[in-house]
């Protein structure tokens, strides 16, 4: 495999990413700088981060990084396994819904509930005239059940409908619909099962884990920095796969899925892996994220998240895991500028940054950095070398 070589005034040849050929020749560039964009991304979200910014801003930025295990889970199944999915709000949901459920049994003891009509159930559920705890709530007594349960529950759904979808050779745009649909469908049933999941508010005033005060300063502070080894421990495992057998076939299947089929690979399994290694990233994203904000509501689990969240990958480059964490970063640093500086066009000056971030780097800042960033800087080093030789 002959290196790529930059052209005159050090900029790398353009890769032509609608060939097969293309997207073969960026993963290859991409891969020689994952590692090292790896150490980049842990240095400014473990040490610069937390020195530069204040406790509000810090919370904050550990918010964004929750949505980045979405997109990073999207670098698998959609950059990788060609699986375009528009439900993985749902898996972050199912996450975060499932340490909700934790916490707020764990706020709602006896003790603590001992003014409602029925003490030791979660308010909502008392508020509806529910009487008892349903018995699908009775695991979530246990945290370890709970943790289980965050990284199982969204992974057994991805398995059932990859399944059904990928061995029937269903794919594509169609895949793409069925998980927008599957995603209207659960945040319609969270809304009208109002006294089972506290409906469109959704479960909220999570205070405390194991009596650990989770709103003080120093608890998100700490749970930033959790959150932050969770996502470093997720990249390194995405890369492992990028460069395994693994990842050599989702390329294979993504580029020429016949003749992987051809070849005695069983492509559609190949497919429901890379669906359900992004379902399992969403649902500890979401999980982090309650603890982060002390809530989660249906409002997470919708169509519209979840196009967000495809958003996140493809700004910030669906072959590229650091790349999506980047991209999360970035498009949430300018929804909440936009947001607070334009309140009336906010959403308008979003959708002209994604598109033209999009129609002016197909390849996200990814392939900015690959294709025109870094065979600069190592010209430059190259010709800094020659100059302290000579």
């Amino acid at each position: 495999m002959e290196p790529i070589q930059p052209v005159a005034g050090g900029v790398a040849p353009p890769v032509d990413t609608r060939t097969p050929g293309g997207w073969r020749a960026y993963a290859r560039r991409a891969d020689a700088s994952g590692y090292a964009g790896i150490v980049v991304l842990a240095t400014l979200i473990i040490v610069v981060f937390p020195l530069a910014l204040d406790p509000f801003r810090l919370n904050m930025m550990g918010k964004y990084l929750t949505y980045a295990f979405v997109a990073t889970g999207l670098v698998i199944a959609w950059g990788y396994g060609g699986v375009l999915s528009l439900g993985q709000g749902v898996f972050f949901g199912l996450g975060g819904y499932a340490m909700a459920m934790f916490l707020k049994l764990e706020a709602s003891d006896p003790i603590s509930t001992k003014t409602q009509t029925t003490p030791g159930i979660p308010d909502f559920m008392d508020w509806n005239q529910v009487t008892a705890l349903p018995f699908w709530w009775k695991p979530f007594h246990s945290l370890p059940l709970s943790i289980v349960a965050v990284l199982a529950v969204p992974t057994l759904l991805a398995f059932v409908v990859g399944y059904a979808m990928f061995k029937r050779r269903v794919g594509g745009v169609y895949f793409a619909i069925i998980t927008q649909a599957v995603a209207l469908i659960l945040s319609v049933l969270i809304i009208g099962q109002q006294g089972f999941t506290g409906g469109v508010n959704g479960i909220t005033d999570l205070r405390t884990l194991l009596g650990w005060n989770i709103q003080s300063n120093h608890a998100k502070t700490v749970l930033y920095f959790i959150n932050a080894a969770l996502l470093i421990g997720s990249l390194l495992v995405c890369r492992a796969i990028q460069r395994g057998k693994v990842g050599t076939l989702l390329l294979a299947m993504r580029d020429k899925e016949d003749r992987v089929r051809f070849s005695g690979y069983d492509v559609a399994m190949f497919k429901v892996f890379a669906f359900c290694v992004a379902a399992m990233l969403a649902g500890i994203g979401g999980a982090m994220f309650t603890l982060q904000v002390g809530f989660m509501s249906p409002s997470f689990v919708g169509i519209v998240p979840s196009i967000e969240m495809v958003i996140y990958a493809a700004v910030g480059g669906r072959m590229s895991v650091v790349g999506a964490v980047f991209g999360t970063i970035l498009v949430n640093l300018g929804k909440t500028w936009f947001s607070e500086s334009f309140p009336n066009l906010w959403l308008y000056l979003m959708a002209a940054m994604f598109i033209g971030v999009v129609m002016a780097f197909p390849n996200g800042l990814a392939g900015l950095y690959e294709e025109y960033v870094r065979p600069r800087v190592r010209r430059w080093l190259g010709d800094t070398g020659n100059r302290e030789a000579s």
